[in-house]
């Protein structure tokens, strides 16, 4: 890959280096304010021969990057493993954002910290949830707004994949039919998860789903499973005791023969249900960051099947005792 020494005008490497150039110390100032110092954050160079996406998680950044392909370059500003709910954007991703040719965020209320950078934004911009039909939230202090993990449902996940491949060929209309079979086979492989989903989910008429996060609202919605979560979303309370006592309730009452928690929360709530209802703590659950390339969920596909697989494992009583 070449790189440039310098930004070609008009590029959005340009933009960048005119944004830093002219804000960063006032972006600093707001971001970090009291700290004892700060040095001009120092943007990585994009590629100049092709279009730079930025992306709000690494998630999305991996369904993005298989509708892409080699014909933009794909970037997160949230590194694996790292949770997005309660992010916290740095100085330096601020500039990312203004280098960046197309951004792309979830929507539905998950990065309640990028609105306020993107009003006045000179960047294209897409909302990749747009046309999901929201599950709201029932409890806690988020009540009557929409759970935003849609992408966690092979079905709604094929609008993302709608999106993306829009929103991708706005950016390069000249690449428009490459972005758009890769799009068709990314939807093949979505509509193959989903067969599974549903008849994993068919064979096993007791079929519940219990997590810490509320992250499976519309997997469980899509494919007829019963959930039960002990908070809804990560920046509610977590742990209760008293949500842990419904969850021990629920799971003594409905006979569920396994518990999940996802892999960037604490589970000591929920190991305290599953030692309680004496059932097994199976997982973890990827929802909100894929892995690194060496670990279990590389990929936003990978992730999905891993998941489903654990689930599946979960709702089996002879597989979870195993």
């Amino acid at each position: 890959m070449t790189r440039t020494s310098a930004p070609v005008p008009g590029t959005a490497a340009a933009r960048g280096a005119a944004f830093l150039r002219g804000a960063a110390a006032t972006l600093c100032a707001a971001v970090v304010l009291g700290t004892a110092g700060c040095a001009a954050p120092a943007a990585e160079p994009a590629d100049a021969d092709r279009p730079v996406v930025l992306t709000t998680f690494s998630v999305i950044a991996d369904l993005v990057r298989q509708v892409g392909g080699d014909r933009v370059e794909v970037l997160s500003i949230t590194k694996p493993g790292a949770e997005i709910h309660g992010y916290e954007p740095t100085p330096s991703d601020l500039v990312r954002i203004h280098e960046a040719d197309l951004v792309l965020d979830n929507g539905l209320g998950l990065e309640r910290w990028f609105g306020r950078f993107v009003r006045d934004l000179d960047v294209p911009h897409a909302v990749l949830s747009e046309g999901v039909v929201p599950v709201d939230i029932a409890t806690g202090a988020y009540s009557g707004r929409p759970n935003p993990h849609a992408w966690m449902s092979p079905v709604q996940a094929r609008l993302y994949v709608d999106n993306a491949e829009r929103a991708l060929a706005g950016l390069s209309p000249e690449d428009a039919d490459y972005f758009a079979a890769r799009a068709d086979a990314f939807r093949g492989e979505l509509r193959k998860l989903e067969e599974r989903a549903r008849a994993g989910v068919a064979s096993n008429p007791r079929a519940a789903l219990v997590t810490c996060e509320g992250a499976f609202s519309y997997l469980a919605r899509d494919m007829g499973l019963r959930e039960h979560f002990l908070w809804p979303v990560n920046s509610d309370a977590e742990g209760t005791p008293r949500q842990i006592r419904e969850q021990i309730g629920f799971v003594e009452d409905n006979d569920v023969p396994a518990v999940f928690c996802e892999s960037t929360v604490n589970d000591s709530a929920q190991r305290r249900v599953a030692a309680e209802a004496g059932v097994p703590l199976l997982g973890p659950l990827y929802v909100d960051s894929v892995s690194g390339p060496d670990g279990p969920v590389p990929t936003f596909l990978d992730l999905l099947n891993y998941d489903l697989d654990t689930i599946l494992e979960g709702l089996d009583h002879a597989a979870a005792i195993q």
